[in-house]
C-alpha cells in the first residue's frame, strides 16, 4: 500500500499545533506526516543515486538513508530532550533487531507455511558491526570517573564507530559487495532482476535528476518543520499519556523514524525476499550504532547540549540482549514463524518493563541537566 495518502496529515499536524491542539493529538497527527516523507525522502535519493555512478551512488544511499532520523533527532536536541534522543536511538535498535525482525519472520513464515533460508554471510557481518556499536554504548556507561572525563570517552568512542563505519563503506566499494544498509538491497534488487524464476519487487522510481534533487529538498523542508511540530509535543503528549519521556522516545519516537523500514521489511519477507528483509532490519540497526549515533554526539557539541553515549543499565542490557537474540536467530541462515513470535515477545516484554519503569531511577547513572555546557 503506497503510503503517499498519509501526507493529508502534514497541513493537518502543522494547523493542530498553530492553533494550540491537544498535545497528543498534535503527536499523533505528526508521527503519520513524518512515515511519507520519510518513504519520498528514500525514492528521492534511489532516484538521484542512479545519476552518479555505482560509487558516489552507494555512498549518497547509506548517508541520507538515515537522514529522517538524523533530522528528528537533531530538532529534539536543539530543544534540549538529550534523554528522549538517547532513548529513541535504543530503541531503534530494538525496533529493528526485535519488532522488525521479528514481524518479518512472522509474516513471512506464516503466508509461506514454511521456514525461509537466507544468505548469513552479510547478516553475520552486519551483527558483528553492530556488537561493535554495543560497545561504544557499553563503555562510556562503565566509565564514569567524573562528568568531564566520561563525555570526552563518549565523543572519542564516536570518533572511532565513525571511522569503523567509514571502513565499512570503503568494504563494500572495494569489494563490490554489500555489507551494510539499503546498498545491500539495492545490490539484492538488482541481482533478482537477472533471475527470471524469482519475484522481482516493485520498479524503481522513474524520477529525472532534476525531479529526484527538487523532491529531495521540498521533503528535507517539510521533514524539518515536521519534525519541530513532533518534538515539541514529544513531552507534553507522554505527560498527557502518563508515559515517561523515555518510554516516548524509545517506543514511539523510534518507531516513527524506522517506520519505512518496518513495512518494507515486511513486505520483502512475504514475498520470500529474506536477504532483503534482513539487509533492512539489521543493517538498519548498524547503521543507528556506527553512523547515528556517532552523529548525534557531533551535533549536540555543536549546539551546547550535553548529547553522550551514556545510556542507562536498563537501556544497556535492552541493547545488548536485542543485539545477542537476533544474532543466535540468524546464525543458522533459517527463520520460522516461531522465531518471529519470539522477538516479537521479547520486544512486548521490554516494552512493559519500560512502561512500568519510573523516570528517574537510582540505577541510572548521574544524568547531567541538558542546558549545561561543556
Amino acid at each position: 500500500m503506497n503510503p503517499n495518502w498519509l501526507l493529508v496529515f502534514v497541513p493537518i499536524g502543522i494547523g493542530l499545533d498553530w492553533f494550540g491542539a491537544n498535545a497528543s493529538l498534535v503527536f499523533a497527527t505528526s508521527a503519520l506526516a513524518i512515515v511519507p516523507l520519510a518513504a519520498l525522502m528514500g525514492d528521492a535519493t534511489e532516484a538521484l543515486a542512479r545519476f552518479l555512478g555505482p560509487t558516489i551512488g552507494g555512498l549518497l544511499n547509506a548517508t541520507l538513508g538515515n537522514a529522517p532520523e538524523i533530522i528528528i533527532s537533531s530538532f529534539a536536541l536543539r530543544a534540549g530532550l538529550v534523554d528522549i534522543v538517547k532513548a529513541s536511538l535504543a530503541g531503534s535498535i530494538l525496533g529493528n533487531l526485535l519488532l522488525g525482525l521479528g514481524l518479518s519472520f512472522l509474516a513471512g513464515g506464516i503466508k509461506l507455511r514454511r521456514n525461509q533460508r537466507f544468505d548469513t554471510d552479510a547478516a553475520r557481518t552486519a551483527t558483528a558491526l553492530l556488537t561493535l556499536a554495543t560497545f561504544g554504548m557499553i563503555i562510556p556507561a562503565v566509565t564514569q570517573f567524573n562528568v568531564s572525563v566520561s563525555r570526552t570517552i563518549s565523543r572519542e568512542c564516536a570518533v572511532i564507530l565513525f571511522v569503523v563505519y567509514l571502513a565499512s563503506l570503503a568494504a563494500i566499494f572495494w569489494n563490490r559487495k554489500p555489507l551494510i544498509g539499503k546498498e545491500g538491497v539495492k545490490a539484492d534488487l538488482k541481482e533478482r532482476e537477472r533471475r527470471p524464476d524469482e519475484v522481482r519487487d516493485e520498479p524503481e522510481p522513474g524520477w529525472s535528476r532534476n525531479k529526484a534533487l527538487a523532491v529531495l529538498a521540498a521533503v528535507a523542508i517539510v521533514l524539518a518543520i515536521m519534525s519541530e511540530v513532533l518534538t515539541g509535543s514529544v513531552r507534553p503528549a507522554a505527560a498527557g499519556l502518563h508515559l515517561t519521556p523515555r518510554f516516548a522516545g524509545m517506543f514511539l519516537l523510534a518507531t516513527v523514524g524506522n517506520a519505512a523500514e518496518l513495512f518494507n521489511a515486511v513486505r520483502f519477507a512475504r514475498k520470500d525476499q529474506m536477504d532483503l528483509a534482513i539487509g533492512v532490519t539489521v543493517g538498519a540497526s548498524t547503521q543507528v550504532g556506527l553512523l547515528v549515533a556517532p552523529v548525534l554526539v557531533f551535533v549536540g557539541m555543536l549546539m551546547g547540549q550535553n548529547m553522550d553515549l551514556i545510556f542507562s543499565p536498563l537501556e544497556l542490557i535492552a541493547i545488548v540482549m536485542a543485539v545477542y537474540v537476533a544474532r543466535n536467530l540468524i546464525y543458522d541462515g533459517e527463520s520460522s514463524w516461531l522465531e518471529g513470535l519470539i522477538l516479537v515477545a521479547v520486544y512486548c516484554m521490554f516494552g512493559i518493563g519500560f512502561l512500568h519503569r519510573p523516570e528517574t531511577d537510582r540505577a541510572d547513572p548521574p544524568l547531567v541537566p541538558a542546558t549545561a555546557r561543556p
